[in-house]
């Protein structure tokens, strides 16, 4: 089962090797499912070629096999807008299509290898078709969300240097706005049926463009993507991936995590301002020839989502704790999802309760998953592991991750210290190549041997990993640390609460304290504040260990998240020490 990859010269004949063994297994190889996790790491023993380009050595594959006939008949991308539109592409058309995108860069904007370019699209098949043409052109792919301010906009572009933009007529406005202050960006990309002044349409140039075009061959270190993620202070950070990080790094995620094969089609809700996208939306499904469907659902809802899992044979689902929440909350209808099969969340800590009351209404488990921007999966539970509520999983095949204290020690099971992964004496080639145009705060990742997630845990005796929170996140309240999601769970577990995010709030004799915010179900909304907060309080200090309970408490119509449904915990823990 392992992927055999030895090329040295681009452009060989052989380039179909590396992943020739890992796409045409669908079930041949051994069942993981049912294996141990031990056997899965045995199993899995990736060798990384020096030259590599997802798009040729894995896409155009597959169009290949497709032709064979010795693939399922569903289509690389299933594409829906929710008002009877449709496209479906296979992955013969995908290579076509993307040829073509690849040659509206580098020939109509001269785009060469090693340029960067921004894409800021919602859900459009075009989204996908520009992924593949940066990985075609060698072009540097920086994807952003359609959130995004002016403001924003002005700092992706000023410290990317990014030479093209391409985005749709909502965003254009803001990027002429600030465009005089780029001295950097050359070319404007409008993908829309009309057209802007200033802009080139992407979808004249796309229609016109030549079908042929000569993939650049690309080593497995040349940088393929990078993606701004939001630190504790200062500004975004650049966190830039390889060809081969996620090109090949994510085999773990689409085979072992989603459990995915070539008959399967996979709906993942993220949207494609978020890494999560690239990871299952274009490479671990992509990796396993799983078709990916995507909804264009401008604004989530979860009878959108129950309409869709009930009328389309979608067989494994992904989306973040906050929209399993949502789902349980308005209760999963009558009709049954005959398709779905798998269902699997990442982003943030998923609540036990969720976890009970989704297996309840649909008889399937959520698999937990946890990785960074900076990685592909760390840890998860792979399907056949047995699940333990609350917990991440085991760590995945091709990391080495331990609980380490402040000197890089490692730490024993059960005492809290950093998630880290080794790196040394080799870093994983599955891991960021660095935080691009800062080397200092590249360096500041590592500690001893390690790399630091920044994120605090446990692991427990069987060798599972446990959430603590954010390094920044937890709370010294007179000497006790809490952890902010064990005090959210526990807080969640109340049926007035439909969600909660706890920080630590001043105080003057304890240093600090924990402080919950609280959404309230409708049917508990218009309570009496002070009966319910000391409801609540109480009910905490049943729950989990006593200190932990929240002596502030703040109820809120909604909490501030960012696109991908993360809580901005950071957001409101300044509001607090501001006051």
């Amino acid at each position: 089962a392992a992927v055999h990859v030895s090329l040295k010269t681009p452009g060989a004949a052989s380039l179909w090797a590396p992943l020739r063994s890992l796409q045409l297994c669908s079930r041949c190889y051994p069942s993981h499912a049912s294996g141990s996790y031990e056997a899965m790491k045995q199993q899995y023993r990736p060798e990384v070629p020096e030259y590599f380009n997802f798009a040729r050595d894995v896409l155009d594959r597959w169009a290949e096999v497709e032709k064979e006939g010795k693939k399922s008949k569903n289509p690389a991308l299933w594409w829906v807008d929710g008002a009877g539109g449709e496209v479906r592409w296979s992955f013969e058309e995908l290579g076509v299509l993307s040829r073509k995108a690849a040659n509206v860069l580098s020939g109509a904007c001269g785009l060469q290898q090693g340029d960067r370019v921004i894409v800021v699209l919602p859900r459009l098949p075009e989204w996908w078709l520009l992924n593949v043409a940066c990985m075609r052109t060698g072009t540097v792919l920086i994807p952003g969300t359609q959130q995004l301010t002016a403001k924003d906009i002005l700092q992706r572009l000023q410290k990317s240097k990014a030479k093209c933009i391409v985005t749709d007529g909502s965003v254009a406005p803001a990027v002429d706005s600030v465009v005089a202050e780029c001295q950097s960006l050359k070319f404007r990309l409008l993908v829309s049926e009309g057209h802007r002044e200033g802009w080139l349409n992407f979808k004249d140039l796309l229609k016109n463009a030549p079908c042929h075009h000569q993939c650049v061959p690309t080593t497995c270190r040349d940088p393929m993507a990078i993606f701004f993620t939001s630190g504790t202070t200062g500004s975004p950070k650049m966190v830039e991936h390889s060809h081969c990080s996620y090109g090949i790094g994510l085999t773990v995620s689409g085979r072992y995590w989603l459990d995915l094969t070539s008959s399967d089609i996979l709906w993942n809700t993220s949207d494609t301002g978020w890494a999560k996208a690239a990871w299952s939306s274009v490479f671990a499904a992509w990796i396993q020839g799983t078709c990916v469907f995507v909804h264009k659902m401008p604004h989530f809802h979860p009878h959108i989502v129950f309409e869709s899992l009930s009328r389309f044979p979608i067989t494994v689902f992904c989306s973040p704790p906050t929209a399993y929440r949502m789902f349980v909350q308005h209760k999963v209808p009558s009709c049954q999802f005959q398709g779905l099969r798998h269902c699997v969340s990442a982003g943030e800590p998923i609540n036990p309760d969720v976890l009970q009351e989704w297996k309840a209404q649909t008889g399937l488990d959520i698999h937990e998953g946890y990785g960074q921007t900076e990685t592909v999966l760390v840890c998860g539970n792979f399907k056949g592991m047995r699940i333990k509520p609350g917990s991440m999983g085991k760590p995945s095949p091709g990391y080495d991750v331990k609980i380490i204290d402040e000197k890089g020690n490692i730490l024993p099971a059960g005492k809290e210290g950093d998630i880290a992964i080794r790196v040394k004496p080799t870093r994983p080639l599955f891991l960021f190549t660095r935080y691009a145009d800062d080397p200092e705060k590249t360096e500041a990742t590592v500690r001893g041997d390690f790399y630091v997630t920044g994120d605090r845990g446990i692991m427990d005796e069987d060798g599972y990993f446990w959430f603590v929170g954010r390094a920044d996140d937890v709370i010294n309240s007179a000497g006790y640390r809490i952890g902010p999601f064990e005090v959210e769970s526990a807080l969640v577990e109340h049926p007035a609460v439909v969600e909660s995010a706890v920080v630590s709030s001043p105080d003057p004799i304890r240093g600090e304290v924990v402080k919950a915010f609280v959404v309230l179900t409708s049917d508990y909304a218009s309570c009496d504040p002070e009966k319910m907060m000391k409801e609540l309080q109480d009910h905490v200090k049943k729950v989990t260990a006593p200190y932990k309970y929240p002596r502030k408490m703040e109820f809120v119509q909604q909490l501030p998240k960012t696109v991908s449904g993360k809580i901005r915990r950071n957001e409101l823990r300044q509001k607090e020490w501001r006051q």
